[in-house]
């Protein structure tokens, strides 16, 4: 659908944008709702260099650059909001898109299994958001936007990992929304269920992925462009009042 000028003005920041999951929607959706300039941060620099030239493509929008980026690395993680910073002098709009996911029964678990999803998905949003704050601070104004779970309500077999990162990144944009408004900048997230993209179906049985579609109201998962719609809206001034929220794209709720 055309853009309406949500993000006219605007410089965008998204990590794990790369490929074509949310990110990358959500990075297409910002151009094509007339942000200024735009950075995309991904672990593959393949993949990233040809996300930024398929962005340059299909939206015309030449201020788009892209900086790998590990969210469980400090040092990378402050590398990429200073080039941020740089590149699009400010940045306006955080999107914290990275996670991972992944199936294992609590009892078949390791420890390394059970820190790595919580360290990329709970404390790389941490990180990005720790590292972003000052300088919207500083400004007076910005908004962040994370990506959470219906998990993060909701239980399922071999998810424990996974949905107890998902409904730490909503308490931390709870808690962590109060402290930024104080300084003008607005903390919200979005909470999908299934959104389908390459990489879930490859990641992902084909009876489970059915399974799940089949219980949203829709009777099907949803396409990324429409987790990033609302993304978007979090990001825009249409959402000015709103501060510490948790939007179900979904008709799964807690």
């Amino acid at each position: 659908m055309p853009g309406h000028q949500l993000l006219a003005g605007k410089s965008v920041l998204i990590t794990a944008a790369a490929g074509a999951g949310i990110g990358f929607a959500a990075a297409r959706k910002s151009a094509e709702e007339g942000c200024r300039a735009l950075m995309i941060s991904d672990i593959h620099p393949r993949r990233l260099e040809e996300a930024v030239a398929k962005l340059k493509a299909e939206t015309g929008l030449e201020s788009i650059w892209g900086q790998v980026c590990n969210v469980t690395n400090e040092e990378e993680v402050q590398a990429l909001v200073a080039a941020a910073e740089e590149k699009l002098g400010g940045v306006d709009v955080l999107i914290n898109n990275a996670g991972l996911g992944g199936e294992k029964r609590v009892t078949e678990m390791t420890d390394e299994e059970w820190s790595r999803v919580l360290d990329i998905t709970l404390t790389g949003t941490f990180r990005m958001t720790r590292a972003m704050l000052p300088h919207m601070e500083k400004r007076g104004r910005g908004a962040i936007v994370n990506n959470a779970s219906v998990l993060g309500w909701r239980a399922q077999k071999g998810q424990a990992h996974y949905a107890a990162a998902k409904a730490g990144v909503m308490a931390l944009t709870r808690c962590s929304a109060l402290e930024a408004a104080e300084n003008g900048v607005r903390i919200n997230a979005v909470s999908p269920s299934i959104a389908l993209h390459e990489f879930l179906k490859k990641a992902s049985s084909a009876e489970l992925l059915e399974q799940l579609a089949s219980r949203e109201a829709f009777g099907r998962a949803a396409e990324v462009w429409e987790v990033a719609n609302v993304m978007i809206f979090l990001a825009s001034d249409y959402s000015s009042y709103m501060t510490g929220e948790v939007l179900s794209v979904s008709s799964q709720h807690a």
